[in-house]
């Protein structure tokens, strides 16, 4: 099977989603300038004060000059509020969007390749906090400085160039700001996605780590991870909150100095006092957007980095391919020249084999062993049939249709799969069993139980099939939770069962019920793949597969595979207790 390419821009769901809020921002920049219009209102006002009612002594003048003024402080609230409304709810349709797509990518990035250093669940989360935060409205407020500077040169020139003269330092104290903090802000935010990542892997194996006395070594080590964070997060703060802090006190000497020349000027009688006032606010808010931007300088950098982020990895999505209903699968499988190469390396004569060429074939309610030393390549055959890997090269067929011309949701219920590595997801005992499937009969999971013989471990919890796991309130041994792991493959009546090492935690009663289950689906036309190394699970299937360093070394009917390996065996070696099967080289 051919690699799949990155998607094209059209078929990201977030840049979908920010092409819709295209109509959103343009309500919100109408906004924008209507409230940056009004913001002239208590200059004006003020202007107007000064000029004609201190001197007419009108007060019918003043108290019509305050209706107006209450007026437009109305409508600008209003405005204000409905800008910051469409911004919030603009956050949560880009969330609505691209969220399952965000925990879809998140939920297999660990397993498919290029996908392992991308969050884009947490990044989404960045993007939505930054579209509802106060920190965009100060970008939304930048392109209006040029409203308010026309004013104050219409005022008088000499103020409206030293009002210029002020915007130009502000402004390029801002891009210095970016400039200097974009290193460490960017270095930061990797650190502390390392850092989570290792927090969290931590964490799920507790046990032994507080076993073996590793919970010092640690957290020391997790001390000089988060000092290095914090380091870098200071470093770009530091520098950050040095500009913001000259931004303000310029703001400030600006508007003095806005009074100062405003003074000289009204001594020769060019402007009005009145006007002295109002240009030093009209400069001041003319200001005031690049300092909001400079103070959030740190938020808006993470959401920048976010949204570059999740345009990257959801751009590695595959493209939609339309697909046919197809019928329920016989269980037919058949693969063929499978090969599997390592995620790592640029070129593809560099990347490692896991699998190389492997080829076989089973029919409907054949059961096969997968056999061999550990890293010949077991697991990476199982999440190849499962589905949760694509080959690199050749095809994995079902009843003659490749897994990917089913739907997701369709092949998964017609596939049971067991890893190696079983946990239970926080929900009750029936949840886990059914797959979370809301559409799901309790006769079909108590039949699955049953399948697994474990009905009756779980009538004996305390709340039976209510029981919630998957938490540190329930604990689980192994044992529990490799059968509930099997039920849950066995849920369903799949038509293809994968189980890696299926009885690695199972006592003998355990091994006896996986054995019946096996036969059980055999019988009813299940094809059965189990992943082992040892020789016991094979009293089930009748046929084996061995695989040596990735390679195919045998396949056939069990007796023929055992009577070979019988044959070539050297004089003199023993087959251990366990009943361990080597894959060995026929001589010649």
């Amino acid at each position: 099977m051919a690699k799949k390419e990155p998607t094209n821009e059209a078929e990201n769901p977030y840049r979908i989603a920010l092409r819709r809020l295209k109509r959103a921002f343009l309500i919100v920049g109408f906004f924008s300038a209507a409230i940056n219009v009004l913001m002239l209102t208590g200059p004006l006002y003020m202007l107007q004060v000064y000029d004609r009612v201190l001197s007419s002594g009108s007060v019918a003048t003043l108290q019509g000059l305050f209706v107006i003024v209450v007026i437009l402080y109305g409508f600008l609230g209003i405005y204000e509020a409905l800008r910051t409304k469409l911004l919030s709810r603009a956050s949560y349709r880009v969330d609505q969007a691209v969220g399952e797509a965000a925990f879809g990518f998140w939920l297999k990035a660990g397993m498919i390749e290029n996908r392992e250093n991308f969050n884009p669940v947490r990044d989404l989360d960045m993007v939505r906090n930054f579209l509802a935060s106060p920190a965009i409205l100060g970008l939304f407020d930048l392109p209006w400085i040029p409203i308010f500077l026309t004013v104050v040169f219409i005022i008088h020139p000499w103020l409206g160039w030293l009002t210029v003269f002020g915007a130009l330092v502000v402004l390029v104290a801002a891009g210095l700001n970016r400039l200097m903090s974009r290193g460490p802000t960017k270095e930061a935010i990797q650190r502390d996605n390392v850092e989570r990542s290792f927090v969290e892997h931590t964490r799920r194996n507790a046990e032994p780590i507080l076993a073996m006395g590793m919970m010092d070594s640690l957290t020391a080590r997790w001390r000089d991870m988060h000092r290095a964070t914090l380091s870098r997060y200071q470093q770009g703060g530091d520098r950050s909150e040095l500009f913001a802090a000259f931004s303000k006190a310029f703001r400030l000497l600006l508007q003095s100095a806005l009074l100062t020349l405003g003074a000289f000027l009204a001594l020769r009688q060019e402007i009005s006092p009145g006007m002295i006032i109002a240009t030093s606010i009209i400069a001041g808010r003319a200001l005031a957007p690049v300092d909001q931007v400079i103070g959030h300088w740190r938020t808006i950098a993470r959401a920048i980095e976010a949204h570059t982020r999740l345009k990257g990895a959801l751009d590695l999505l595959p493209p939609a391919k339309k697909r046919v209903d197809l019928p329920r699968p016989n269980g037919h499988l058949k693969v063929i020249n499978v090969t599997k190469l390592a995620p790592r390396g640029t070129a593809v004569s560099d990347r490692p084999r896991i699998l190389e060429r492997v080829n076989f074939e089973l029919e409907p309610g054949d059961g096969l062993a997968v056999m061999g030393n550990s890293a010949a390549g077991k697991s990476s055959l199982a999440r190849l049939l499962a589905g949760v890997w694509e080959p690199s090269l050749g095809e994995i067929r079902l009843d003659g249709a490749t897994l990917d011309q089913w739907h997701p949701r369709e092949l998964g219920s017609y596939i049971g799969y067991l890893p190696q590595r079983v946990e239970m997801l926080p929900g009750t005992i029936a949840e886990n069993i059914a797959r979370f499937d809301i559409r799901a009969q309790d006769k079909d999971v108590i039949e699955a139980a049953k399948a697994a013989n474990i009905h009756e471990m779980i009538l004996k919890m305390p709340d039976g099939y209510a029981t919630h796991v998957g938490t540190s309130e329930q604990p689980l041994s192994g044992g529990q939770i490799q059968r509930l792991g099997l039920a849950r493959a066995l849920y369903g009546r799949p038509r293809l069962l994968i189980l890696d090492e299926p009885n690695s935690n199972l006592d003998t009663k355990g091994s006896e019920a996986l054995d019946n289950a096996i036969r059980s689906l055999r019988a009813t036309g299940t094809t059965v793949i189990v992943m082992a190394h040892r020789a016991s699970v094979v009293h089930a299937v009748n046929k084996i597969l061995i695989l040596h360093e990735g390679k195919l070394a045998r396949f056939g009917p069990k007796e023929e595979i055992f009577q070979q390996a019988m044959q070539t065996v050297p004089s003199g070696s023993e087959v251990d207790d366990e009943g361990d099967v080597e894959p060995t080289k026929k001589s010649g």
